[in-house]
């Protein structure tokens, strides 16, 4: 059974920083590309960041060049690592598989941006 924990959210100001952590287990984690999405309040769920099985990244727009998606297979665990943060950016942000057909995510960690 697929299981993902987010870990690392909180409350930051504008401009801080915050690196997000997603451990998973019940599957062979270096084989499989994994996301982070996002979901703001009254919002769909956006995929923010993609990292491939082999390390290769993929971001949405908004996030470029303050976003950085890695893996640590030794680990099995995938972070996300936020700067220069917007109030925008307020969001739960999970962490996504997809598995044998299916789509798994976390629980989440909540992440808000205010002064």
């Amino acid at each position: 059974q697929v299981q993902l924990v987010e870990s690392g959210g909180g409350l930051v100001q504008p401009g801080g920083s915050l690196r997000l952590s997603c451990g998973a287990s019940g599957f062979a984690f270096s084989d499989y590309p994994l996301s982070w999405y996002l979901q703001a309040p009254g919002k769909e769920r956006e995929r923010v960041a993609r990292i491939s099985s082999r390390g290769s990244t993929t971001y949405v727009d908004s996030v470029k060049g303050r976003f950085t998606i890695s893996r640590d297979n030794s680990k099995n665990t995938v972070y996300l690592q936020m700067n220069s943060l917007k109030p925008e950016e307020t969001a739960r942000y999970s962490c996504h598989v997809r598995w044998k057909g299916n789509d798994d995510w976390g629980q989440g960690t909540q992440v808000t941006v205010s002064s």
